[in-house]
């Protein structure tokens, strides 16, 4: 872009970020939406205020090449926010693509393989981490942001803030994540955090650190790996898990689905899918219809 095309670009991309503001987006939205118009601009080389169908179909073309699906769906609801709200563009090409629908199943790990992974971590804060993140059903961030003032050890309740879509909840406190909790909080006794990352006093640059995300993932997939466990293990799996056995243990769905905080019932639905018990159901249900064929097998 030229020195004109970069000014004018400037201006849109501040009143791009104003809007994203405005409308209320989640601080992450705002990160990933405001990056692929900084790409998009790039790839054309010019300010992405009039841009052709072309253009648009090359640059998806482009991230869907190079980029995974999930990344050209991100793409192009940034795109689309940037002509209805910003630009205020009539919006004729949402079909433009269309990425395809899959349904994939988590792996879920079993009471006794979330315990190994427990009780194989070395460092008590990762073990911590672990059982608080599968016995409270919470996210990533939801477990690493934690604070003191979040435990309420008289109501034996978690107080889980601005989670996804800025939702807060409540979850259920086990006694047994109670007692981890407080055991793990007195080797540093932070003021306000229960994960506080780095040295003490746990600042950089006048940020409060938390735990290291990429840290607590690799980690459990290396523990995971020495339990003998060879599933696509992450954290996530960890809330996964606790879902799937919810539900194995009788829990209904709209139980479970506050429990995780999901805003449709459908996506706790799928934790059905997942279960043990519902599979050994529709084994023992085809053996016992199998097992009335009298089949005369051909010599």
């Amino acid at each position: 872009m030229d020195l004109i095309q970069q000014n004018q670009f400037n201006i849109l991309y501040q009143s791009y970020i104003n809007e994203l503001t405005l409308q209320g987006k989640a601080p992450k939205t705002i990160d990933m939406y405001s990056r692929y118009i900084r790409q998009l601009s790039v790839f054309c080389d010019c300010c992405p205020d009039n841009l052709s169908t072309y253009q648009i179909k090359s640059f998806l073309l482009y991230l869907v090449n190079n980029k995974s699906w999930s990344a050209v769906k991100i793409a192009r609801n940034a795109i689309q926010f940037l002509y209805r709200h910003v630009l205020h563009y009539q919006w004729q090409w949402i079909e433009i693509v269309k990425p395809p629908k899959v349904q994939l199943l988590q792996d879920v790990l079993s009471p006794a393989e979330v315990l190994a992974i427990i009780n194989t971590t070395k460092q008590l804060r990762y073990q911590v981490y672990y059982l608080t993140a599968y016995s409270l059903g919470l996210r990533l961030s939801e477990a690493l942001n934690l604070t003191i003032a979040d435990i309420d050890s008289t109501l034996m309740q978690v107080h889980i803030r601005a989670a996804k879509n800025n939702k807060d909840r409540f979850v259920p406190l086990p006694h047994a994540t109670l007692l981890a909790l407080r055991h793990y909080w007195a080797t540093h006794h932070h003021p306000k955090l229960i994960f506080p990352g780095g040295k003490p006093p746990h600042i950089r640059q006048g940020q409060t650190m938390v735990m290291d995300k990429g840290g607590v993932q690799k980690t459990i997939k290396i523990v995971a790996r020495e339990c003998g466990i060879y599933k696509n293990v992450h954290v996530h799996t960890l809330r996964h898990s606790i879902a799937t056995h919810m539900i194995e243990q009788g829990l209904s769905l709209r139980v479970v689905q506050v429990f995780l905080g999901h805003a449709c019932p459908k996506t706790t639905a799928n934790y059905v899918k997942m279960t043990e018990i519902n599979s050994q159901k529709s084994i023992d249900m085809l053996n016992s219809l199998l097992n009335q064929f009298d089949i005369h097998w051909q010599e």
